[in-house]
């Protein structure tokens, strides 16, 4: 295939596929983020009912 013989295709081809695996790898990041419970240090304070405060 006379396309895929240049090296700028190559290059191009590389390039595609490390953005595809890199956003992968931050959509699955960002998701094991989002999906953690929050630490007991960083929840906003309550009061005695247990509701924020305002």
């Amino acid at each position: 295939m006379k396309l895929l013989d240049t090296d700028g295709a190559w290059i191009a081809i590389g390039i595609s596929v490390f953005f595809i695996v890199v956003g992968w790898a931050m959509q699955r990041v960002f998701v094991r983020i989002l999906k953690s419970d929050t630490p007991a240090s960083d929840a906003p304070p309550t009061h005695a009912t247990g509701r924020p405060h305002d």
